[in-house]
């Protein structure tokens, strides 16, 4: 294994992120160290001592592994963003929609409404838009810290406002399901297709706080 090859596994052991954007970020590092070392041979070096000083004047692998890793962290963050962005509320919506169809109006429920239970419902249903809300603010956060502050810190603004968004998500899903359960739990299963879609909302909510776990791992690694 030459010198450019041993630092790029040195480099590769202390990423954490997606494989294809790390493949990504890697595929640019051997180009450019290659290109370096094109030169310092150019200018009389042996092949070994050529990569030698292309790997010296890129940097040691700590300091880049941690620009590149706020990079990944940054990319995970703002990718599972999106997701939480448009899925929550397009999950509600549709629910609402498929509610409408296939049920009818609420008036039509068998069983009476607790007071309470009022509050409950307006909770998961104005936290849709909050979570949409807070993803929206995140994402133009970071697309406007990305030429003002610190690679790192972005990344764990992002992966922050990420896990509170997800975190609100799941908990007003399980005061909707909650709350429902002690109510009447047929309410989650009004018609086949909104049982169908209540499990896969709770699925999709258990999908996005593993998502937001691997942004925080990936920006945890980070050395500040």
């Amino acid at each position: 294994m030459d010198v450019i090859d041993r630092y790029l596994a040195e480099l590769d052991g202390r990423l954490r992120g997606p494989r294809a954007a790390k493949a990504d970020l890697l595929a640019e590092a051997r180009d450019g160290l290659i290109d370096a070392a094109a030169a310092y041979r150019e200018g009389g070096w042996n092949e070994e001592e050529a990569q030698r000083r292309a790997v010296a004047e890129f940097g040691t692998s700590a300091i880049v592994a941690r620009d590149y890793q706020a990079e990944l962290g940054m990319h995970t963050g703002v990718r599972t963003l999106w997701k939480v962005v448009l899925g929550v509320p397009l999950m509600q919506l549709t629910w609402d929609v498929v509610r409408m169809l296939t049920f009818g109006a609420w008036t039509k429920l068998s069983t009476p409404t607790p007071g309470w239970y009022k509050y409950a419902a307006q909770f998961t249903h104005g936290s849709a838009y909050i979570v949409a809300l807070v993803g929206l603010l995140a994402l133009a956060g970071t697309r406007w810290l990305s030429r003002r502050a610190d690679g790192g810190q972005i990344a764990k603004l992002t992966s922050g406002l990420l896990v509170a968004a997800v975190g609100l998500n799941l908990l007003s899903v399980a005061v909707m399901v909650g709350a429902t359960g002690v109510v009447d739990v047929n309410r989650l299963f009004l018609s086949v297709p909104c049982g169908i879609l209540t499990v896969v909302w709770v699925l999709v909510s258990v999908r996005l706080v593993v998502l937001a776990r691997r942004s925080w791992e990936t920006c945890a690694t980070i050395v500040a």
